[in-house]
Parts: structure tokens; sequence; C-alpha cells
């Protein structure tokens, strides 16, 4: 009896202990969560070793950084801003579903509060109807229109709620993302419409000190490359390779994300396009939430003022006017843009 009442003991204890480690890393107590920690791990540990072999091995880069010390605090600050901004990324929310349903049905129930003692706010308060009907409702097309979409909301047979446009159920986080890119396994989080912008600038500051980095260790293999010591230039050489690779990745990445910010596309709509039924029947150079290439910035950089907001359908009319060929004079007038 005693030996199970110190098993049993232990096994309370064991349990508090690790209740206390999961409140305070909520990503331990996920298991989809828990791998993508070891890699947040391994991509700093990689950083540190790229960073630090270049100051451990490079006298040219120390005698330069006494000589020109801003040189290199530019370097280490870029260095720490892309850490920064990746744990931040991981750390986003890419707009759940469920959670702007929340969101919602609070600020509805605040409205209607507000509308029984003042008839002003009764306009805002049909405007947030509109969208509770969005997330709660199937919306039928006004037949005026002739709108090819009888339903622009589908059920989600996973998280039992109604998937508004551009919206996906993710497997690996096991939610519905507003606006769905793809699930990264390395930040250990999707990218939706939340955190979509972050994620472009965490690729712009990796991809900018991915290739200072190279720089610098092409600058130093040109300058001790003759040097009797082989080992330290086999070391160098390895990690300038595999740094190289990255480059190529990050560079294709950057590019193929960057194209997608222009056109006001997702990841998943680019590659499921035939598939997602929304966007049947809608010849491919034909981008159909794009608003030209300068409004498209703005509104992924700058007024992205609610990661819950829902973007609508297009109008059939809407669609062909984006089918139609730019002209010379659309060009000079800015119509494309």
């Amino acid at each position: 009896m005693t030996i199970v009442g110190f098993c049993r003991s232990n096994c309370y204890s064991w349990h508090r202990a690790s209740e206390r480690c999961f409140q305070l890393s909520p990503c331990l107590s996920d298991p989809a969560r828990r791998p993508s920690l070891g890699l947040k791990v391994a991509l700093v540990m990689l950083h540190l070793i790229y960073v630090g072999v270049l100051f451990l091995f490079g006298r040219d880069l120390i005698s330069k950084t006494k000589k020109e010390p801003w040189y290199t605090a530019i370097y280490l600050l870029l260095f720490a801003a892309t850490l920064v901004q990746y744990f931040f990324t991981s750390g986003s929310s890419p707009g759940y579903v469920i959670d702007a349903m929340r969101a919602v049905n609070e600020s509805h129930a605040i409205s209607r509060k507000a509308s029984m003692t003042s008839k002003s706010s009764c306009h805002g308060s049909r405007g947030r109807l509109y969208h509770l009907m969005i997330f709660g409702m199937i919306i039928l097309a006004s037949r005026s229109i002739g709108l090819n979409w009888s339903i622009l909301s589908w059920a989600c047979t996973y998280c039992n709620v109604i998937q508004p446009p551009r919206s996906k159920h993710c497997h690996d986080c096991d939610k519905c993302v507003l606006q769905f890119d793809h699930h990264c396994v390395w930040l250990g989080t999707c990218i939706g419409h939340g955190n979509h912008c972050r994620f472009w600038w965490y690729i712009a500051e990796e991809t900018t000190l991915c290739i200072w980095t190279c720089i610098l260790y092409i600058t130093y293999l040109k300058a001790n490359i003759t040097r009797a010591c082989r080992w330290k230039d086999a070391i160098m050489i390895l990690l300038l390779a595999t740094l190289s690779i990255c480059l190529i990745f990050l560079l294709l990445l950057f590019l193929f994300h960057s194209y997608l910010v222009l056109t006001n596309q997702t990841t998943y709509e680019l590659v499921r396009r035939r598939r997602i039924p929304y966007l049947r029947g809608i010849p491919e150079r034909v981008y159909p939430f794009s608003k030209g290439i300068c409004r498209n910035l703005y509104n992924f950089c700058c007024a992205s003022s609610s990661i819950y907001s829902v973007e609508p359908l297009p109008t059939p009319e809407e669609l062909e006017a984006k089918s139609r060929p730019y002209t010379c004079l659309d060009v000079l007038s800015c119509c494309c843009c």
C-alpha cells in the first residue's frame, strides 16, 4: 500500500506541475503545436550559429566593427528585429471564424442596447446585423443583379459554424480561418486575414538578413581563403552553401507572396481555384477580389483595422469589368492601379 500511495502522490504532483507548465506555455498543452515549438528552438539556434560563427572566425568583421560600429549595429538590429517579428507573427491570431462570430455578436448586442436609447444608432446596428447574418445565416443573393451564387456561406462539418467567403477549415489548428492562406509549420500557426501582413514583413526581414549574411560570408572567404587554416574555410563554405539554398527559397517565397498581395489572392485560392465554388467559371487571369495594385497594397498594409472583417463576393458586373483587357488609356489614367 505504501508503494501504491507513493506512486499516486508522485503522479498527482507530476500532473500539477504539467498543468502549471501548460498554463505558462499554452503551445505545450496543444499536441498539434508541440512539434512547432521544437522547430522554433531550432530556427533560433540556426540564426545564432550563423551570426556567431561570423564573429568567432571573422577577425576582419571585428576590426571593421571597431572602425565602423554603425555597420555592425545595423546588422545586429536587423537580426534582433527579424527574431522579434518571427515570434510576433507566430503568436498572432490569423482571424478565426468562431472568434469573429463571438466578436460580432458582442458588438451587435452593444449596438442593440444603444439603439434603444438613440435612434441615430439604428443604421449602425443594421450594418452590424448584416455582418452577423453573414456568420450566422445563409444569405440569398439578390435576383435583381442576376448573381449566379445563391448561397454565400457554407457550413463547416468540423466546427459546426457557417463559413464566410474566402474562409477554410485548417485541420492542423482545428478551426476555420478567415481569408485562409496556408498553415505555416515553422511558425506553428495559420496565415490568414489577421496575420498575413505580419507574415509578409517577416519574410522581407528574413530575406534581407539572409542576403546580408551571405555577403559577410563571401567577404570572409575572399579575405581568408588563401590562409593555412583549412577547417575554418570548410565550415564557412558549408554554412554558405546551406545559406544560399535558404536564400533561394526565401526569395521565391517573398516574390510569390508579393504577387498574392498585389492581386489580393491567397495561396489556397491560387492552388485550389477550380475546387472553390465561388471561383469556378472565372477565368484564371481575372482576380475577382482585386481592387487595383495601389488599393490592394493600402488595404493589406493600412486598412486592416479589424481582423474579423469580411470581404464580400464581387457582382457579375464587377467580374465583367475586371475580365476586360487594359488599354493604353487605362494605363495612362492608372485604372489598373
